[in-house]
């Protein structure tokens, strides 16, 4: 990328949603730490409570960012690092200290860990009436399944995701961690309806919020689609399993280019501008979207051979002066050089312990303010500090350090 990215501001004049608002998270891998990073982008105090030594285990997926983890760098800035073994009896009262002032706690700990460190919404409740406890599973509490573990590809298999996703022969997952950020977003806009009702009511209140049902919501145009025993969507590559043409056709060039059709004005003006083939719009075969669908074998073939005599620039054109909706098939070296988030100015630079790193500005900017975004913490780098507000003496930090918990 180049290298005149602007710094990202970590104090900006105007106030932000969140500031002021403290979150303590025990968190690890992506649907909590997506979620606190996101309430930091609105200015709220995130600390992530980390285990001495190790940390969130994200740090050590890959070394591809400067020798730090893609998955770490992504969801882990403007946060504090403290370290500290929930496993020893003086982390609880650290921990209990901490809470005692926070205004969220979030955490996605292994299924039962949290009421086992006494971290219950109801024990929690008795020391601090105003806090909100938000707690990310793979499938909620109760059930049989409530004490199941749960990766983000599990639950892609579990929610039917991969059932109607990949290629006829053989399902594919997504690209992306798919199933722990919608669990993150559910997390990040539940948690902020329940700051809205915290000032209506004084108290707080606790969010359950499992991966399975964050997955099954966005799974509902295929469930509707198969509703009552009906045939499922098929999986359909790249292409949409139910319009047609929808998705990415071969070039003359050597190139790819994805088009989507909506409606029967727009596959008249494909047939007319963009193949210039009018007589194909009042063909029976491909007369409607079911007819579309149903001969999509035929018609690919017709788009391919009209698509093999063009360049992409050339295909692009034609397709804007039909204002037929398409776009590149980007790699992520391409996305990182994206012309339209270069010239928008989306991208910042962040600090983190191997030096300054690009990072997208958070989507939906506001005119009002502008979103946090400050450094990605080495692990425990903010532990002697964190302590030190609570009311720790050096000496008692020291002890602590010596005795392993921080």
């Amino acid at each position: 990328m180049s290298q005149d990215i602007p710094q990202a501001q970590g104090c900006a004049a105007a106030p932000r949603p969140l500031d002021g608002i403290t979150v303590v998270s025990l968190e690890h891998a992506i649907a909590a730490p997506f979620c606190t990073r996101q309430l930091a982008d609105m200015g709220a105090r995130v600390i992530k409570v980390e285990r001495p030594g190790v940390g969130d285990f994200a740090r050590g997926y890959d070394e591809r960012v400067n020798g730090m983890s893609s998955h770490f760098v992504w969801t882990n800035r403007s946060k504090e690092s403290l370290a500290l073994d929930l496993k020893q009896p003086e982390a609880g009262a650290i921990l209990r200290r901490l809470l005692g002032k926070a205004d969220v706690l979030v955490q996605n700990l292994a299924p039962g860990a949290a009421v086992r460190l006494g971290l219950s919404f109801e024990s929690l409740q008795e020391l601090n009436p105003r806090l909100i406890v938000c707690d990310i599973s793979g499938y909620g509490e109760g059930g049989d399944y409530q004490d199941k573990k749960a990766y983000d590809l599990l639950i892609q298999s579990e929610s039917g995701f991969l059932s109607v996703t990949g290629t006829p022969d053989s399902p594919a997952k997504a690209g992306c961690s798919v199933s722990d950020i919608s669990a993150g977003m559910y997390a990040y806009s539940s948690i902020l309806s329940a700051l809205l009702l915290r000032e209506r009511t004084g108290r707080g209140s606790r969010l359950d919020v499992s991966m399975l049902e964050s997955m099954v919501e966005w799974m509902g145009f295929p469930m509707y689609y198969a509703f009552d025993d009906a045939p499922p969507p098929p999986r359909a590559g790249a292409s949409h399993a139910t319009i047609y043409p929808y998705g990415p056709f071969p070039v003359g060039d050597g190139t790819e280019i994805m088009l989507g059709l909506q409606n029967e004005r727009e596959w008249a003006a494909f047939c007319r501008l963009v193949l210039r083939q009018p007589e194909l719009a009042d063909d029976s075969r491909y007369s409607s979207n079911s007819s579309r669908v149903a001969n999509q074998a035929s018609l690919r073939a017709l788009i391919v051979t009209a698509f093999a005599s063009l360049s992409r620039h050339q295909v692009i054109e034609r397709l804007e002066q039909a204002q037929i909706a398409n776009a590149s098939v980007n790699t992520m070296h391409d996305v990182w050089r994206h012309p339209q988030l270069a010239q928008r100015g989306r991208w910042r630079q962040v600090e983190s312990p191997v030096g300054p790193l690009p990072a997208l500005i958070p989507p939906g900017s506001s005119s009002a303010f502008e979103a946090r975004m400050d450094r990605i913490p080495a692990l425990g780098e903010n532990t002697g500090a964190i302590l030190a507000e609570l009311g720790y003496s050096t000496g008692q930090v020291q002890a602590l350090s010596e005795q392993g918990v921080i």
